[in-house]
């Protein structure tokens, strides 16, 4: 365990054993059809890349960049900072995200998406925490619920560290500069 972790919530062998699991509904879901992961960066790219692997249809990927976060906090505004590459009119769509929390970032996405035209629109979290919801998003593949605590691992980072740890952790409140 790093250092800077009080705890690992989530250890690799139960991320990667649900990622499978995931990737085996989605296949089941979307048989026959070609479908389209929307990766938001840059939290997703260890969990698309995982789950990618354990999807058996043909897919295709793109991704895009949204902003929310300074630090810890979520800014409560939404910018797009890379936009998709392709156009996603008529296509099975996926967004596969790290975390939802508050849900505004997945709320700005969802309405920002549907104005494009897909044919089906849904969502993909390797980690759900519902006890932070400002706005109710319709989550249909979830990873793990997890509770209201600071985690990093696996993608998700504090200040763009962490992201390399193979597990999801608790971040030490020490390690958290306060603004």
């Amino acid at each position: 365990m790093h250092k800077d972790l009080q705890e690992v919530l989530i250890s690799e062998d139960k991320l990667q054993a649900r990622i499978k699991q995931l990737g085996l509904e989605i296949s089941s879901s979307y048989k026959g059809r070609c479908l389209t992961l929307v990766g938001v960066l840059k939290g997703c790219v260890l969990f698309l890349s995982d789950l990618l692997k354990n999807i058996s249809i043909d897919t295709n990927v793109d991704f895009i960049m949204l902003s929310s976060y300074s630090g810890k906090q979520s800014t409560g505004v939404v910018r797009t900072i890379l936009d998709l590459k392709q156009n996603i009119e008529g296509r099975d769509v996926l967004i596969v995200e790290d975390i939802v929390d508050s849900g505004l970032t997945m709320s700005y996405m969802l309405k920002n998406m549907t104005t494009r035209g897909p044919r089906s629109l849904e969502i993909c979290t390797m980690l759900d925490k519902p006890s932070c919801r400002r706005v109710k998003v319709p989550i249909k593949y979830s990873g793990f619920v997890i509770p209201n605590k600071f985690v990093v691992g696996y993608g998700l980072d504090y200040n763009e560290l962490y992201r390399n740890l193979p597990y999801i952790g608790v971040l030490k409140k020490s390690v958290i500069k306060v603004d």
